[in-house]
Order: C-alpha cells, then structure tokens, then sequence
C-alpha cells in the first residue's frame, strides 16, 4: 500500500498557482500540465523504486510472561537487506487493555544492522491476552510517497504477577543490597548456627559475625552467614471473595496479595522451606500442596496468574478446614483477605484460631490511604466532620477485629498495599530466624 507523504502534497499544490496564472495567460496551461505529469511520474518512479516488503524483517521481542502493574518493555527489532539507510515509523498492536507509553516508534535501519524500536506495556489484569500485528511505513527514494505493509506477528501472552520484582528481588540478594527493597537482615538469635557462605559486611551484621581470617586475606570486612532450619512449611491463603476486587490505585487487592504471594514463596523456597498456596471464596477454588524447590515457583505462578475475584463472600471456615485435612503437619498459613466494615467477621477470628497451636496463623490485610486521609483531616465544615467521624469509627472497627485476633495468638499485618510484600516477606524472615515456624 503505497500513501502520498506531505512533501508530495506541497509539491502538488504548487501547480494551483500555475493553473490560476493559466486563465491570464495561456501558455502558463501547457506548463502547468507538464508540471503535474511530471510530479505524477516522479511519484510513480519513487513508488518503484521504494524498497519492497520482502527486504524487510520485523520481530517482536518480549518475555512471554508479562508481569501486572508493572512497565513491561516491548522491542520490535527491524532490519532491511539493503545499500542504503531507511527511515521507518512502526506502529505495534497490544493488547487495547493495556496502557501503552509510546504508539508511534521511528528510527534509521542502517545497512547489515538491526534496528530496535523499545516501547512499555502496562497490563492491569492478570491472564491470558494477545498481541496483533505490526505496521511498518517508510519512504521512497524521493520521499515522495511512503510504502505500508503489515507483518502478520500476532502472538499469544500471559499476564502474571509481578516478575519483575521477583528479579529484582534476585539480583538484589546476589548483590548483598535487599536494603534498597526495604527488607532487613533478621537476627538469628541462638539459631542457625551451620555455615553457608561468606559475604561483605553490612551495618545490620552483629560484630561477631565478622571472619578474622576473611577479612585480613581480602583487604576489607568479610561477615559469615549463616543457615537458619530448613524445610519448614509456608502456606498462603488468598481470600478471592467480592472484597479483595475493591481497586487500590491501578490494580485490586486481590492482585497485591498474588504479588506478595508469589515473592513470599520464593523467598522461602530460596530458603529450602516447603510452599504451599490454597485460593477461596464461597469455596476452594485452588490448591497446591507444599513442596519445596524451583519448580513449586512455577507451579504457584501457573496456578495464580488466572485467578480472579468472585462476587461472594469468602468462607473461611470451609477453607481453613479444607487445609487442615491436608496439612496437618505444622506450617505458618498466611491468610490474606479483607476486613468489612458491618461484617460479621467472628467466623473468620474462630477459624484462624483453631489453627492453633499446631500452625502458626497469619492475618494479612491492607488498610485503605483514603480512610486514613479522611481520619486525619481538618474538619472546617459539617460534612467534613461528619467524614472524620465515619472514617474514625471504620478504623475503630478495624482495630478491634485485628485486637481480637492477636489476642487468639494470631499475627497480624495491616498496612497499605505499597508496603504489603516488604511487610510480609520481613514478618517471614524475623519468625524464621527466631525459630517459630
């Protein structure tokens, strides 16, 4: 498909004069006519003489698990089998759910080089979506007109949880910085007492991890890490009930509990512990027993990258029962879910506390920014105080539900949904150096 450029239209519109003059003066139409043939025939010799699609490639780059919430890169590489630079303009086709950071990708195919178009996706839903194809444009010799040819590069992708912070996580870990995550190093009080490696010395290392003899041979402060117990059990509960679908900035708190979920058991099976994941409402809709090793990761993503909230409200006593008969070896469960204002939630304080004192039970939720802010305003008129006072009284609510759990021997954590996974994967880490899983 061939399009005349902008430079032709200007060029053509030159004439417009000449055919005007030309009804003063005739002579003025033999040159205006002759003008016209002539830009007609240099635009069919540029529409010639343009590059055909067959000497040019076009491929779509990107990881085939994209991950939610997060600015995922997409790269169309472009290369042309030809003598010359080409100009292009590539317009790619994602999936319309997705925000996209840049529609239209222009750049210079050099000759025996390969050209690389970046733009970012950023998917809001968890699931199964697809890419279309990719439209390519770029000029004639002339720049008379520009030749259009759609590559056939539709393909299938899945939207996960957030991998990118699972990487992150990684190479954070393999360069001593989890800091830079928010996460701290838990005190090993008493425990752990096996070697596993040597690495730099941080501030948050006690003095008497310092190796002597590590750090004379290599010139700076050298610390001993040491094993904590391995193989015990992490199981995590996601409530998928009609609550969990209430949105929190971008994505809902169902998808800030996968996240979290998801870093949560890879942390732990880093650390040799067995990980395990169960997903209800109204009843089980999912469960993975634990086990331990890189493969339960890719099972627990396979098996939350399509779960979805359901208009109901969650039963915890068939869940909690559910994994009791399964597991009934001790294991820290970690239930994320949502606290409802007027809600009867004594079944949700009774079924966590028969967990006890065989598991170690875990509420996790996230408070809303918007009730705090009301909470915390300056009332200056009626409605404002009226406001604070229901604001007040959801978080008066709210804290007698999770006082009422800790007082049963359940631990708690209520935080925004920014802080979710440092909060949870810290709370991990501290009750597994202290020994109580």
């Amino acid at each position: 498909m061939h399009h005349l450029t902008t430079r032709a239209l200007l060029l053509l519109l030159l004439a417009v004069p000449l055919f005007i003059a030309a009804t003063f003066v005739r002579p003025l139409l033999a040159l205006a006519i002759g003008y016209v043939l002539l830009m007609v025939g240099a635009m069919v010799l540029d529409a010639f003489r343009a590059p055909r699609a067959a000497a040019i490639e076009v491929e779509r780059r990107n990881d085939s698990k994209l991950s939610l919430g997060a600015d995922n890169p997409i790269f169309l590489h472009v290369r042309a089998r030809l003598p010359r630079t080409l100009p292009v303009v590539a317009r790619d086709e994602p999936p319309d759910e997705y925000d996209v950071s840049q529609r239209l990708l222009e750049g210079e195919v050099r000759p025996g080089q390969t050209l690389s178009l970046r733009y970012t996706v950023t998917p809001h839903a968890r699931g199964d979506y697809a890419f279309g194809n990719a439209t390519l444009r770029w000029p004639g010799p002339l720049g008379l007109i520009v030749r259009q040819h759609t590559f056939a590069l539709a393909a299938p992708v899945k939207v996960y949880p957030n991998l990118l912070e699972v990487r992150k996580y990684d190479l954070l870990a393999r360069t001593g910085r989890l800091q830079e995550l928010g996460l701290r190093r838990a005190r090993v009080f008493g425990r752990g007492t096996e070697f596993e490696r040597l690495r730099e010395y941080t501030p948050d290392d006690e003095f008497r991890q310092i190796s002597w003899k590590a750090t004379a041979r290599r010139g700076k402060p050298i610390a001993i890490e040491y094993q904590t117990e391995r193989s015990q059990t992490v199981i995590a509960l996601l409530d998928a009930g009609r609550l969990m679908r209430a949105p929190i900035g971008p994505l809902a708190k169902l998808d800030y509990a996968i996240n979290t979920t998801l870093l949560l058991g890879y942390v732990a099976g880093l650390r040799g512990d067995y990980v395990g994941n169960l997903v209800f409402a109204d009843e089980v809709m999912s469960y993975l027993p634990p086990k331990s090793g890189r493969a339960q990761f890719h099972r627990l993503l396979e098996v939350l990258y399509n779960i979805h909230s359901q208009p109901t409200v969650p039963d915890y006593r068939r869940a909690i029962a559910y994994l009791k008969v399964r597991r009934p070896k001790r294991a820290l469960v970690v239930l994320f879910t949502d606290l409802a204002s007027g809600s009867d939630l004594s079944e949700l304080v009774s079924a966590m506390a028969s967990l006890r004192p065989r598991h170690l039970p875990m509420v996790v939720t996230m408070n809303d920014p918007g009730v705090l802010a009301l909470a915390q305003q300056d009332a200056t008129s009626s409605a404002a105080v009226y406001e604070r006072a229901i604001a007040e009284q959801l978080l008066d609510e709210r804290r007698l539900v999770l006082d009422q759990l800790e007082q049963r021997g359940i631990l708690t954590i209520d935080v925004p949904a920014s802080k979710l996974t440092t909060a949870v994967i810290n709370r991990y880490l501290v009750l597994k150096a202290r020994g109580l899983l």
